[in-house]
C-alpha cells in the first residue's frame, strides 16, 4: 500500500489501530441500517433507537478502556455493545427476540447485556444507569481493583436528580468513574435544542472535585484522547471525570419518530451530515495513505458478509421457550 508522508510518521501498530477504529464505526453504521430495515419488515418489535451519527462517541471512548473495565449504556445501546466487542450475531438475535441473543431474547433493543465483555446493560430508564456507574466505581475502589467504570447517557438525563447525586458522590468519594454524556442536541420529553445544557448544568451541580471535558463527539480520535486522559485520572488518581461529547443523531429519536419535519428541518440534517464521523475519518485515512480505496471496498464487503450472516442467524434462531420467563440467564 502506497504511504503518504503523513502516514509514514505512524508506525504499523498505530495505523492498524486507526483502521480498526474506522472498521468499528463502519460496522455500527451498517448494522444500524440493517436494523432499521428489519424493523420496517416487522422482524424487530418494541422500541428501537438507532445510533447512526453517534458512532465516534462509543468507538473512541471504549477504545481507551481495557477488557476488564466496566461499561454501561442507555437504551440507544446497539453501538455501545458492538464497540465493546459483542458480535453482530448475538446483538441482532437479541433485537429479533431470539433465544440465541445476548439476553436470550428477554431484553430486546434496549437491554443488551454481556458479562463476558463487562457490558452491564443498556438501560431503558433515562439516567437509570448513572447511579449504577457510581456504584460500580465504588465496588472497584472497595475491592482495591485496578479498573474503571464508564457509563454513557443522553443529555436529557441531566434533568434527573440521580445525575447530580451520583456525580457528587463520585467526586466526594474519589471514585474511578467516567461519565460520558452523549449530547445529540435533542433531549426527548423535556426541552429541545439543549446543546450547551450538559456542561453548564454539570458545572453548577457538581460542587466538588470533578474533572470535566467538552469534546467533539463527531471526531473518533478526539473521543479516544479525552477518554484516555479520563482513564488515567481514574486509574492512577481515583478521580472521576464528566465528558460531554457534542454529537448529532441523523435518525429520529426512535423508529417511531420522523427523521425530520417535526422539530428539525431536512436542511439541518444535511448540514450536520457534512461532519459525518464515519465518512470524515475515512477521508482522513485515505488522504494520509493509511487506507486505499481498495481497502475500503474490501472492508465493506467483509462487513456486508458479517451482517448477512447475523441477520440469517437471527432469522433462523428459535424463539425463547415460555418457561424462559422464569429463568435467570446467568444462573447456569
Amino acid at each position: 500500500m502506497a504511504q503518504s508522508a503523513a502516514a509514514s510518521k505512524l508506525d504499523a501498530e498505530q495505523a492498524g489501530f486507526y483502521r480498526r477504529l474506522h472498521r468499528q464505526m463502519s460496522l455500527i453504521r451498517r448494522f444500524e441500517e440493517r436494523t432499521g430495515e428489519s424493523y420496517a419488515l416487522g422482524k424487530i418489535g418494541g422500541f428501537c433507537h438507532l445510533y447512526i451519527g453517534q458512532e465516534a462517541v462509543a468507538v473512541g471512548a471504549l477504545a481507551a478502556l481495557r477488557d476488564d473495565d466496566y461499561v454501561m449504556g442507555s437504551y440507544r445501546d446497539h453501538g455501545h455493545a458492538l464497540a465493546r466487542g459483542m458480535t453482530p450475531r448475538e446483538v441482532m438475535a437479541e433485537l429479533y427476540g431470539k433465544v440465541t441473543g445476548c439476553s436470550r431474547g428477554k431484553g430486546g433493543s434496549m437491554h443488551l447485556f454481556s458479562v463476558e465483555h463487562q457490558y452491564l446493560g443498556g438501560h431503558g430508564i433515562v439516567g437509570g444507569q448513572i447511579p449504577l456507574i457510581t456504584g460500580a466505581a465504588f465496588a472497584i475502589k472497595y475491592r482495591e481493583e485496578d479498573k474503571v467504570a464508564l457509563g454513557l447517557f443522553g443529555e436529557a438525563a441531566v434533568n434527573n436528580g440521580a445525575f447530580h447525586e451520583a456525580l457528587n458522590m463520585a467526586a466526594v468519594w474519589k471514585l474511578p468513574a467516567i461519565f460520558v454524556a452523549e449530547n445529540n442536541r435533542y433531549g426527548m420529553g423535556t426541552a429541545i435544542k439543549r446543546a450547551s445544557a450538559v456542561y453548564d448544568v454539570a458545572t453548577r451541580a457538581c460542587s466538588y472535585d470533578m474533572d470535566q471535558e467538552m469534546v467533539d463527539g463527531m471526531d473518533v480520535l478526539a473521543m479516544y484522547d479525552a477518554t484516555s486522559r479520563a482513564v488515567e485520572r481514574a486509574r492512577v488518581k481515583q478521580l472521576p471525570t464528566l465528558i460531554e461529547a457534542r454529537t448529532y443523531r441523523f435518525m429520529g429519536h426512535s423508529m417511531s419518530d420522523p427523521i425530520h419535519g417535526h422539530y428539525r428541518s431536512k436542511d439541518e440534517i444535511e448540514e450536520q451530515k457534512q461532519r459525518d464521523p464515519v465518512h470524515s475519518f475515512q477521508a482522513q485515512l485515505l488522504e494520509e495513505g493509511i487506507m486505499t480505496q481498495d481497502d475500503v471496498k474490501q472492508m465493506e464487503r467483509e462487513i456486508q458478509a458479517e451482517l448477512d450472516d447475523a441477520v440469517a442467524f437471527a432469522d433462523e434462531s428459535a424463539d425463547p421457550d415460555p418457561y424462559e420467563l422464569y429463568t435467570d440467564i446467568y444462573a447456569d
